[in-house]
């Protein structure tokens, strides 16, 4: 007769932790774009990344030494620091696709010539 395996050997198999995404949103006071940018990551994060996320968000009208420090030319910026790799986006972060790409939440869809994408309408 086989016994099951007791969970509190070290033998037992364990549950990967989850992985966690370090994330810093640098943006500018309460610009318009700045603005739509938090509400944009904070939706995707409560969708996709519940409890597995850390978001800091830097007013750099506060802290304008760190825009030399992370070579920071447009705002707002977001950065992924994990999981690795290290990505910025750009912008105001509204297309959550592309976002949730750039995360590595979902597989880059490849662009297939003679196919419509998203750059084009498909016509010649």
């Amino acid at each position: 007769m086989i016994e099951p395996a007791d969970p509190e050997t070290p033998d037992a198999p364990q549950a990967a932790d989850p992985v966690r995404f370090q994330l810093q949103l640098y943006v500018s006071g309460a610009a318009p774009r700045s603005t739509r940018a938090i509400a944009n990551i904070t939706t995707l994060i409560e969708k996709r990344l519940s409890g597995q996320c850390d978001l800091e968000v830097i007013d750099v009208c506060q802290q304008p030494e760190l825009l030399r420090v992370q070579e920071i030319v447009v705002l707002p910026t977001l950065i992924k620091h994990q999981p690795l790799p290290i990505r910025r986006m750009i912008g105001d972060l509204s297309d959550g696709t592309r976002v949730a790409m750039g995360l590595g939440l979902v597989a880059e869809v490849p662009v297939v010539p003679g196919l419509p994408n998203e750059e084009s309408d498909g016509q010649r």
